[in-house]
């Protein structure tokens, strides 16, 4: 090897060896052998990568890609950060008004959680489960959530070609949307049956709770007695404002646990004052059903304040820490996640609804069901139940 090369693994092995210091992920990890032996192996291949590729390897791209590496094991919501991202976050740049209404995880490919209620995603039929392969010709294989999510922003007007993928679909189908201006989640309602009142919660806000509130007092002077809460393709909000508004429901017990690591369980109670809402309740889910919707379901299932009706969630209730680098890139961890009253994890593994029921699949572009099967289970479920509401 030459000295030139030397320099070059040298200086490429740097970033590497910075975060397993500095990053903390591996501080305690690089003090056991296994671990420099990993560096070791790490550092033989880069050198045997420069030293016998067929052309000339750009250092930066390979380094960039180990970087990714080391975050895709994780979860999707793990991420490196180059440079220019990092200047972008920590100036506070606010992203371009125009967006698509999708939210993003990542599986081999960018896939959609959920196309919001009303947006361009959700009128061209995009759906949770379909796999984002391509956004403007460019591939999402080893593309972050973050930086999927700032691709699909523009000016209001300006278009946005998706390549999607759908299990049920031979082939890809490329979808051109137009971006737009998509209003905060407000929270609706109306009366579906006698008595049955039916919540609609697209996502959740700090307003969410002052607006189910609001809704539920409006339904209850209508004659509703019973009541339907929707968090189906429901995965925008902070995970606050899904505790914020189970608080409105659950007059005692733990809403969720906090858990870090190295930190002792964190438990989130219920407070004097808290449950106001007090009528049988059913909570609609599906694969969509993501972040503070979890937490919110999460937390009336788990003070037996309502059953969950539908599919499996999404999985997803952690936040994120931006660990700078010396170079000025960034890791983006989770480093807290959120637990279900019970302690089971949420994160990756999604609740379990009481009733499961499957959503119709339809091909991209075709017209909606006609009938709705989880909301037609979940008035049923809720006629089963008393009249009595929770002391």
């Amino acid at each position: 090897m030459t000295s030139r090369t030397r320099l070059i693994v040298l200086l490429v092995s740097a970033p590497v060896i910075a975060f397993a210091v500095i990053g903390g992920f591996l501080g305690k990890a690089v003090a056991r052998e296994e671990t420099y032996q990993y560096l070791r192996v790490f550092r033989h291949v880069l050198d045997l990568v420069l030293s016998n590729y067929v052309e000339t390897v750009d250092s930066d791209r390979i380094m960039q890609g180990a970087m990714r590496g080391l975050t895709e094991p994780l979860d999707p919501d793990s991420a490196y950060l180059t440079r220019e991202q990092v200047k972008a976050l920590e100036s506070g740049e606010k992203l371009p008004a125009g967006e698509v209404g999708l939210d993003l995880t990542r599986q081999y490919y960018l896939r959609v959680i959920a196309a919001r209620d009303g947006s361009p995603a959700a009128k061209a039929g995009l759906r949770a489960g379909d796999f984002v392969r391509l956004i403007d010709n460019r591939p999402t294989r080893e593309m972050s959530v973050f930086e999927g999510t700032r691709l699909l922003r523009g000016t209001p007007g300006s278009k946005v070609r998706l390549t999607i993928i759908r299990s049920s679909a031979a082939d890809p189908h490329v979808i051109e949307l137009t971006r737009v201006e998509i209003a905060p989640p407000e929270v609706s309602g109306r009366m579906q049956s006698s008595g049955v009142g039916y919540v609609r919660v697209p996502g959740f806000s700090s307003k969410s709770a002052d607006q189910m509130r609001a809704k539920v007092a409006e339904l209850r002077k209508q004659g509703v007695v019973r009541l339907l809460v929707d968090v189906r393709n429901c995965a925008a909000g902070d995970l606050a404002d899904g505790i914020a508004v189970a608080r409105l429901f659950v007059p005692s017990g733990t809403l969720a646990i906090r858990e870090a690591r190295d930190r002792p369980r964190e438990s989130i109670e219920a407070a004097p004052g808290d449950g106001a809402i007090t009528l049988p309740t059913v909570v609609l889910v599906n694969a969509g059903t993501s972040g503070a919707a979890e937490l919110f379901s999460a937390a009336l299932a788990g003070n037996d304040r309502a059953e969950l009706v539908g599919e499996r969630t999404a999985g997803r209730a952690t936040l994120q820490k931006l660990l700078p680098l010396p170079d000025g890139t960034a890791m983006l961890l989770s480093n807290l996640w959120f637990l279900a009253p019970n302690g089971d994890r949420i994160q990756e593994r999604g609740l379990a609804p009481n009733v499961e029921i499957e959503e119709p699949d339809v091909e991209i572009g075709a017209p909606p069901p006609a009938t709705d099967p989880i909301l037609l289970k979940a008035i049923e479920r809720l006629a089963s139940k008393a009249d009595l509401q929770i002391p």
